[in-house]
């Protein structure tokens, strides 16, 4: 079985992530469950992390992926 990913784009290409979407989650509703854990920690911790973020991910299944950014194109 192959894996679905998503990219977690930023203006800041040092910001960029890529996690891995839990198997229990439908495409359409990946979206909004990301989002909504954004929202989450934005408005309960205003100088949020990134670490903060990944936490409230991976309590939702979420697992980061190390991946390589390539040149820009």
């Amino acid at each position: 079985m192959t894996d679905k990913l998503m990219i977690l784009p930023s203006n800041d290409a040092n910001k960029i992530r890529l996690v891995k979407i839990p198997e229990d989650y439908e495409e359409h509703e990946v979206y909004r469950a990301a989002t909504g854990a954004i929202a989450r920690i934005e408005d309960n911790l205003p100088d949020y992390e990134w670490e903060d973020l990944m936490e409230e991910l991976e309590d939702m299944g979420f697992e980061e992926v190390s991946f390589i950014l390539g040149p820009e194109v």
